[in-house]
């Protein structure tokens, strides 16, 4: 240990565990009866429970049976659309959009993105996830509540072309206000919806102020094959060739699911100059009846990080980056036809290192390690469902559930001890959502926020 682990003490030491460790190749695996030793925020040290055991802590937990992970991130959601889980139920995704979400959209009060903002946060936290990459409306609010309540996010102002040059502009003062704050637990990007909704020229223009403010793009692109083909069918290109010709795609970027990439676009995307990364949100896909998935394997191959995600809990009615992480690994397996992929730990990879890479935080987040920010979750299994353990990176993946997670930490501070939210008073957000529903999922007035016309 360092000369400061004996001469001040530690913030917190999280003792008697088994911690999920990266080697220098990027590979899983597992320390036994270990301890982790957190200082300023950061993980000092990762040792034993005997050589911790004589080290001064202000905090310590004991988390014997318990295995420590990496946070979970959330690399692409919409957070304050759980306010609309359940409400557009069993419809395809025109319906989904033009008949209920964008009318009930075009209801949208910075007070209702408060509230879902909040309400999503503690699902999360609960669930294990201390870091999360939105992109939705009202965003000043989204960035109180990830003040507020400890968590770590990448936040967009997303915007669309309907919305004039304001839109874009908004997004930009967004991201340069709020960039690096909540003690550097916020970072920032420009948001456009999507190349069916947002012009060539202001995805070009989005791309030069990318470039010029340092900042990058998160959007969604080439979401299923129908909006493929049907950009092939208008304009002869597809959604990633647009991104390439209007230098989106030389932006850093963090494209939301991809389930419509083509095989043509995966050199453009290999030769792109600055980091790309896709987010994958399977449980929608199935929802939806998509007949493709993100091409996982495929963008692996040539150097993509595929983060996971859930979209937003108004299509998918979870933010459950648990169950994303089981779903990925049984979607590939189907959609390759081999059940070699995606294994357990290429699962925990993408959970973790992976998805740090694809918000940007490659360098801060996504291993316990010395020097990465103290992002742990400690997670519980003596439950009947994950027992024997004979395998612990398939027990992790597939046996355990969110609710399995006793802990979650994020820079030292403790959000969640023994399944207790300590920065989030659920009930009382409940009380007044509830109060301000009726006035949200009116549809009455005959307006839309957007078309849905790929």
């Amino acid at each position: 240990m360092t000369p400061s682990a004996a001469d001040s003490p530690a913030e917190l030491i999280i003792s008697a565990c088994t911690v999920l460790v990266h080697d220098d190749q990027e590979r899983i695996g597992f320390a036994e009866d270990a301890a982790i030793v957190v200082r300023n925020g950061a993980v000092e040290a990762v040792t034993t429970t005997a050589e911790a055991a004589g080290l001064p802590a202000a905090e310590r937990i004991d988390a014997r049976g318990q295995v420590a992970l990496p946070g979970l991130i959330n690399c692409h959601t919409h957070a304050p659309m759980v306010a609309l889980r359940g409400l557009a139920e069993d419809l395809p995704i025109e319906e989904w959009f033009n008949d209920v979400v964008w009318p009930v959209e075009s209801n949208l009060t910075a007070e209702h993105v408060e509230l879902g903002a909040r309400l999503a946060c503690a699902e999360m936290i609960r669930g294990g996830v201390t870091c999360f990459a939105d992109h939705y409306f009202a965003m000043d609010r989204v960035a109180r509540v990830v003040a507020e309540c400890g968590m770590r996010a990448l936040l967009g102002e997303a915007f669309f072309s309907s919305q004039g040059p304001e839109g874009r502009e908004r997004s930009l003062e967004f991201a340069l206000r709020h960039r690096g704050t909540a003690d550097g637990r916020i970072t920032t990007a420009l948001a456009p919806h999507a190349p069916y909704t947002v012009d060539d020229d202001d995805l070009t223009a989005t791309a030069e102020l990318a470039r010029t403010y340092g900042l990058p793009v998160h959007l969604h692109a080439a979401e299923n094959r129908d909006q493929t083909d049907t950009s092939l069918t208008r304009h002869g290109v597809t959604p990633i060739e647009v991104l390439d010709r209007t230098t989106i795609l030389h932006t850093d970027l963090l494209l939301a699911h991809g389930t419509g990439i083509t095989d043509p676009d995966l050199p453009l995307m290999e030769q792109a100059d600055r980091r790309t990364a896709v987010a994958t949100a399977p449980r929608g896909y199935l929802k939806f009846a998509w007949p493709d998935t993100t091409p996982v394997r495929a963008l692996r191959a040539i150097g993509v990080d595929v983060g996971l995600a859930t979209d937003g809990a108004a299509s998918n009615n979870s933010l459950d980056v648990w169950e994303a992480m089981a779903l990925t690994s049984l979607v590939q397996k189907s959609a390759e036809g081999d059940p070699r992929w995606l294994t357990s730990r290429e699962a925990l990879h993408h959970a973790t290192l992976q998805s740090a890479r694809a918000v940007g935080l490659g360098d801060d987040v996504g291993s316990i390690a010395p020097g990465r920010r103290a992002d742990i979750v400690l997670v519980d299994l003596s439950g009947p469902h994950t027992q024997p353990v004979h395998d612990l990176a398939a027990t992790l993946v597939h046996s355990a559930r969110s609710a399995d997670v006793r802990t979650t930490i994020v820079d030292g501070r403790i959000l969640m001890r023994d399944r207790e939210l300590l920065t989030i008073d659920v009930p009382a957000v409940v009380r007044e959502l509830r109060e301000r529903l009726p006035a949200l999922v009116d549809r009455g007035h005959g307006r839309r926020i957007q078309e849905y016309d790929t």
